[in-house]
């Protein structure tokens, strides 16, 4: 019996918080952060589409859906990676962002890859 086919992703974050863009005494605080995706299932897959949960300190909730990521709809054959770098604005020096990858398997399997949560601090706000 031939194994079933895995379809997986895996993802991390790393976000810095871009000093010379922010303006706090206007409650703006930009950040960086840069995604690397690394297909770690057995099919070739393309990232068709992305949505994130951006939460500030104050609780405000800021949903964003759109198609791929940075213009791009990465395909990836197993053990590929792809990294890129986008921003987001914060009202806040403290959030928080997750959300989900949209994929579409050579296979014709459309699948949804949870991105984990990650952090968006000014440093030396958290401790």
């Amino acid at each position: 019996m031939p194994d079933e086919p895995a379809y997986a992703l895996e993802i991390q974050a790393r976000a810095q918080f871009l000093d010379d863009q922010s303006k706090p005494e206007d409650d703006r605080y930009v950040f960086a952060y840069t995604i690397s995706i690394v297909n770690t299932g057995n099919v070739p897959a393309r990232l068709l589409g992305r949505h994130w949960v951006i939460v500030d300190a104050n609780g405000k909730v800021e949903e964003v859906r759109g198609d791929g990521v940075v213009g791009e709809q990465p395909w990836m054959r197993p053990g590929d990676r792809y990294e890129y770098t986008s921003g987001a604005v914060l009202e806040t020096a403290i959030g928080t962002m997750h959300g989900s990858y949209r994929m579409l398997a050579d296979d014709g399997t459309e699948f949804d890859a949870k991105i984990p949560r990650f952090s968006l601090s000014v440093p030396r706000t958290l401790h």
